[in-house]
């Protein structure tokens, strides 16, 4: 019997959102199905009815013809279905085996824990990933993208027949979307239904059969990928023709004087850091991972200690022990980990973008300015068209482009003094309709005066949005590229060298 997974007249609401409304198509096993949209498209309310976590107000769930109810993750896993969220559900004071098979740890015949054959059995998941990971290695000390992958081989290992795949690959290196796309042709053939959710236009073209279109929490259309084009999935998940992303940005192109001169900057990551960045010009930092592109961002706001060189901002040599001595002079950061390290994602968007200048939000001397945070509030989500009923929605609830342009409208409200603006992959999980967004409102600081540090492992976004790329390798900086001689060879080149 072939497997399938069916969602008929799907709909779901929260106070002030109709999140979902008459969700209808059928997945089909030995197919990759993907599910593309913008963000707030509903997407991941879609994928968590799937998983049990949440109940659908109208509308059922058919799993190979049968109708299922789901109240929990533990009924979805005892359906055969698996989600792997983009925020990861691992314990990271555990190992990687115990993540691996927690709840199903191996016991010898007398009921004790088996640690011999949980390492052996989790050592043969590893190789069969092809990944260079220690099973007893605590999770929490692995990087983002081997973490991804501990979490994908947790749902490899029970052998689901129906997975969905949730932004899987943001964190992976291009040699780990490989492997992992491996493993998903090897599901397909074994007759598995597979759902993939990817901003990834390329990845979509690259691993689909078929393509769900949702727009505003209602169904458009399904297309055959071999039969469609990129032009044609952007207009359907967008409403309009964007047309040419990149020729389309109004760019600033009057510079001011050097607003930020770092000279041999050494930290415990990176060494012999050196460049100038002017007002109103953008920059962009390149390299593969692991080349130190973060490890200069957090070390310019204050979140390593510099072991050696200078960072002069605006002609005065300064010295920041902490992020908020970086914040008061001046530089902001939207970090690479938005949920982890920029949002508190259980406090409400007015907390969030009034967090770094509450101190100044004040009247009397003594009390909070309520009205004045809720005002810089409001005139974010207005500002940024942050998608949202109330600025009172804690942000956890919102989709992972409205929690970018949160962090956004934090650093650049009426408050904020910010001189130095540093986005370390804005646009990580981020739909292409926002994309377009975040690369203008980085054309438009510009233009206000800022200097704009853009990072992002996407060679196509720093090439044709950086005036200036600076590339990097190893904690080194082994070149400078102008935008206008920018060339993906080029940049990777540099990107190689040691």
């Amino acid at each position: 019997m072939e497997k399938s997974y069916e969602l008929k007249g799907i709909g779901k609401s929260f106070p002030g959102v109709r999140a979902l409304d008459n969700i209808s198509f059928k997945a089909k096993g030995g197919k990759v199905l993907a599910l593309l949209g913008e963000n707030g498209a509903g997407k991941s309310t879609l994928l968590k009815i799937m998983n049990g976590d949440l109940h659908a107000d109208e509308g059922e769930l058919l799993v190979n013809g049968e109708t299922v109810t789901l109240h929990s993750p533990q009924e979805a896993i005892a359906h055969g279905i698996s989600v792997i969220y983009q925020e990861r559900q691992l314990i990271p004071y555990m190992s990687v085996m115990e993540n691996i098979f927690l709840g199903e740890l191996p016991k010898t015949k007398l009921g004790l824990f088996d640690k011999s054959k949980l390492i052996k059995d989790t050592q043969k998941l590893i190789n069969e990933f092809g990944l260079s990971i220690d099973p007893q290695e605590p999770v929490g000390m692995l990087n983002v993208a081997y973490q991804q992958m501990v979490e994908i081989m947790k749902s490899y290992r029970r052998n689901p027949d129906i997975i969905a795949y949730d932004e899987s690959t943001a964190p992976l290196t291009d040699s780990e979307i490989k492997i992992l796309f491996d493993i998903i042709r090897k599901q397909k053939e074994e007759g598995k239904v597979i759902i993939y959710v990817s901003h990834r236009l390329n990845e979509i073209f690259e691993i689909s059969d078929e393509i769900v279109v949702l727009k505003d929490g209602k169904y458009v259309k399904t297309l055959v990928t071999a039969e469609t084009t990129e032009a044609e999935l952007i207009k359907c998940m967008v409403g309009r023709d964007i047309g040419d992303t990149y020729a389309n940005l109004k760019r600033n192109d009057k510079y001011g004087d050097v607003l930020l001169d770092v000279k041999n900057l050494k930290t415990p990551y990176i060494h012999d850091v050196s460049f100038q960045i002017r007002k109103g010009e953008v920059i962009g930092l390149a390299g593969l991972v692991g080349a130190g592109r973060t490890e200069v961002a957090r070390a310019l706001f204050g979140a390593d200690p510099v072991l050696s060189g200078e960072i002069v901002l605006d002609g005065e040599k300064v010295h920041f022990k902490s992020p908020r001595d970086a914040i008061n002079a001046g530089v902001a950061l939207c970090p690479e980990d938005r949920k982890d390290q920029g949002l508190v994602m259980f406090r409400t968007i007015r907390d969030n973008v009034s967090m770094p200048v509450i101190d100044k939000a004040v009247k009397g001397g003594m009390f909070t300015d309520e009205k004045k945070m809720t005002e810089l509030a409001e005139s974010a989500v207005k500002k940024f068209d942050i998608k949202t009923p109330t600025i009172y929605k804690n942000v956890v609830e919102l989709s992972g482009g409205n929690q970018q342009k949160v962090i956004l409208g934090r650093w650049t409200n009426e408050l904020m003094d910010t001189k130095i603006l540093i986005l370390d992959e804005p646009t990580k999980g981020i739909d292409v309709g926002t994309k377009a967004e975040i690369y203008q409102r980085v054309c438009d600081f510009a233009k206000q005066g800022m200097a704009v540090i853009f990072i992002s492992s996407e060679l196509t976004e720093v090439i044709n949005v950086a005036d200036r790329i600076i590339v990097m390798h190893n904690g080194h900086i082994t070149g400078e590229v102008k935008r206008e001689d920018a060339t993906e060879e080029n940049v990777l080149s540099l990107a190689m060298l040691d």
